[in-house]
């Protein structure tokens, strides 16, 4: 998942404030249609925990799993607005269209490249990313790890390393040290960042490092093969919190690495999910929900289930 900065100049996508656009008032008789896109789609948990999301906040909705062409991703799109869609999450593989197709992006969406929620409107169609702030709740909130003043190891240098980044300094993390297998990509990725706020905190590594490390984010895919990125089991022993951005029933090859070398705690990354989809949900209904009950409620229900699955 390779992502690019959008146009933010004149005839494309203008960076917006998250908390001023993207809810209206919603009416209390309606039954409002949302959706999740992506191919494929059938996976996705985002039904089940948007229902719940509703049931708790007395939201009128219906939220669907809408299976997209690949080569058909904006006309897909275009029929559920046209049929009075309010709005769509955005998964695999078509987090960049939806940016070049959103009339304005959020801050957080322009520095991501990617969009993984569409809000419709009479104003346009609005994108949004809240995978980072997802990840930042889920570890100040969920994992009680304050942010602030932690040095931080992102490994990999994609779209999920990418929709992070700018979360995370607005956190007040010390540090970003981003390493990639590709090192052109990390740098690429730190260079994309040049305009955004303390960008003196995020450095492309050439060698992963072997201590001096409080957090670890694992954002690669590679715990969808069963597989981990090479870090150095000091720099794991060394670590506060080492976490991964894919969820499943058993631990991924990273985190049992990280156990194994003596990290002092692991987590997945299904609080992530959850907690980007309650963002989204509050840009759609003016409400955040609360998580921990869907939380609690899916991880039991994924601690009987074999699959790994990537958190979207």
């Amino acid at each position: 998942m390779h992502a690019h900065a959008p146009d933010s100049q004149a005839g494309g996508p203008q960076a917006i404030d998250p908390q001023a656009a993207g809810s209206r008032a919603p009416d209390p008789k309606a039954i409002d249609r949302y959706a999740v896109v992506g191919h494929p789609i059938a996976h996705s948990r985002s039904p089940q925990i948007h229902a719940a999301f509703a049931a708790q906040t007395g939201q009128r909705l219906a939220y669907d799993r809408l299976l997209a062409p690949l080569d058909g991703f904006a006309a897909t799109v275009a029929d559920f607005r046209a049929q009075g869609g309010r709005g769509l999450n955005v998964t695999v593989p078509f987090k960049l269209e939806a940016a070049a197709l959103a009339d304005t992006l959020t801050p957080r969406a322009a520095a991501a490249g990617a969009v993984n929620t569409l809000v419709f409107s009479d104003e346009g169609v609005l994108g949004d990313n809240t995978d980072g702030v997802g990840l930042v709740r889920d570890l100040e909130g969920r994992l009680a790890c304050p942010l602030a003043g932690r040095r931080v190891l992102l490994l990999g240098a994609g779209g999920a390393a990418r929709g992070v980044v700018l979360p995370l300094l607005e956190a007040g993390v010390a540090s970003i040290g981003v390493f990639n297998r590709t090192r052109d990509r990390a740098r690429e990725l730190v260079a994309a960042f040049g305009q955004a706020p303390r960008t003196s905190a995020l450095a492309a590594l050439d060698d992963c490092p072997s201590s001096g490390i409080d957090l670890i984010i694992n954002a690669t895919s590679a715990g969808l093969h069963d597989s981990a990125p090479a870090v150095p089991h000091a720099c794991l022993a060394g670590a506060q919190l080492a976490y991964d951005m894919v969820y499943g029933a058993r631990p991924t090859a990273f985190l049992r690495e990280a156990g194994e070398a003596g990290c002092a705690r692991v987590s997945d990354g299904l609080g992530m999910l959850v907690e980007q989809a309650a963002e989204s949900f509050r840009l759609w209904r003016g409400v955040l929900p609360d998580t921990a009950p869907v939380y609690a409620r899916l991880r039991a229900e994924i601690d009987g289930t074999p699959a790994t699955t990537p958190a979207r």
